[in-house]
């Protein structure tokens, strides 16, 4: 199918700029009924999701932690660089994006703060880098990133984030992301606890999200696009739980991912590149949180597979009623069709 038809309107006005406070006071659109089926649709906010939930059910989240992965560096000559960190990839490098790229051959040295240097190396595909990192003496590589580096935000977030904690799940615990799972920023402490005292079980997974995740996909046709490939974690216990659910509710676009790929290949950690859209077939999650996503995206089309059709209408309303949109957006929550 063309990706044209995943086109909307999105008015730059839309794209929320900060993040909502506090953080469950974020509108949500909900349409799900009792029976946990597609419904009436209703204005919520997120501190109203333990009232729609029932015991049996089952909240997973993901608990993967954003990196402070953008370094300011600088060249021999003394001018700017810039280093983003996407992945270790187990060797002691790193594949990261680069600037400026052309003048930076692979042997070069940038310099960072404290003594840090980071080594460029040679080129990957789709403008990659691979990149080698030397903290100072008696410091370790992620102790230097946690000095040096900075949260990078989407571009389409213009205003800096005065408090980095704010792009953080507050279940946050495994770090490897460069990209927040979005969805989960609205929930707290006590609307987890909350849902547990409604009798849901709460379960982790860790999905490292990337940048890919929140591109627009270029090719015409989505069976074109290549899909990026994520690390992931399941832990039998999780999906032993989902296995046994009333209702598995995902919160979160990355969670369902995860758990659909431990469903299909039967592996519980590993690497995943399934790309989700109409006609997926869904062995595991039942009810979707998640917030509203750009024009064209990946992320579009795994809703579009979750809910059918019905996302357009839903979109067409979010745009009418003055929700916001993407990253620091509010949130909707949507039965599978």
């Amino acid at each position: 199918m063309a990706m044209a038809a995943f086109d909307y309107p999105l008015p730059p006005d839309r794209i929320a700029q900060v993040p909502a406070e506090p953080r469950d006071s974020a509108r949500m659109m909900v349409a799900v009924d009792a029976a946990g089926a597609a419904g009436a649709v209703e204005d919520r906010t997120v501190s109203d999701l333990p009232g729609l939930l029932r015991p049996g059910d089952v909240v997973v989240v993901n608990e993967t932690r954003v990196i402070p992965a953008r370094l300011h560096l600088r060249r021999a000559t003394g001018g700017a660089a810039e280093v983003l960190l996407l992945e270790r990839t187990g060797d002691g490098w790193w594949v990261a994006l680069v600037r400026p790229g052309r003048r930076l051959p692979p042997g070069s040295v940038l310099a960072g703060e404290e003594g840090m240097t980071v080594e460029v190396g040679h080129y990957l595909a789709g403008g990659r880098r691979l990149v080698r990192l030397t903290p100072p003496i008696g410091c370790s590589e992620t102790e230097a990133v946690a000095r040096s580096g900075v949260i990078a935000l989407p571009p389409y977030i213009s205003r800096p984030l005065p408090d980095p904690e704010r792009y953080q799940t507050v279940y946050s615990a495994r770090a490897g992301s460069v990209a927040a799972p979005t969805a989960g920023l609205h929930l707290t402490g006590s609307v987890l606890q909350r849902c547990r005292d409604a009798g849901a079980a709460i379960e982790f997974v860790d999905l490292a999200v990337g940048l890919d995740t929140f591109r627009p996909v270029t090719a015409e046709r989505w069976a074109d696009h290549v899909m990026h490939s994520e690390r992931y974690v399941v832990t039998e216990e999780t999906l032993a739980a989902c296995r046994a659910a009333t209702r598995v509710v995902a919160i979160g676009t990355t969670t369902v991912r995860a758990l659909e790929a431990a469903a299909a290949t039967g592996e519980l950690e590993g690497r995943t590149d399934l790309f989700i859209t109409p006609g997926f077939d869904f062995r595991v999650v039942d009810v979707l949180m998640t917030n509203f996503h750009l024009p064209r995206s990946s992320l579009l089309l795994l809703l579009a597979a979750f809910v059918g059709d019905r996302w357009r209408a839903l979109y067409d309303r979010a745009l009418a009623e003055g929700y916001r949109f993407l990253s620091f957006g509010d949130a909707m929550l949507v039965s599978r069709t």
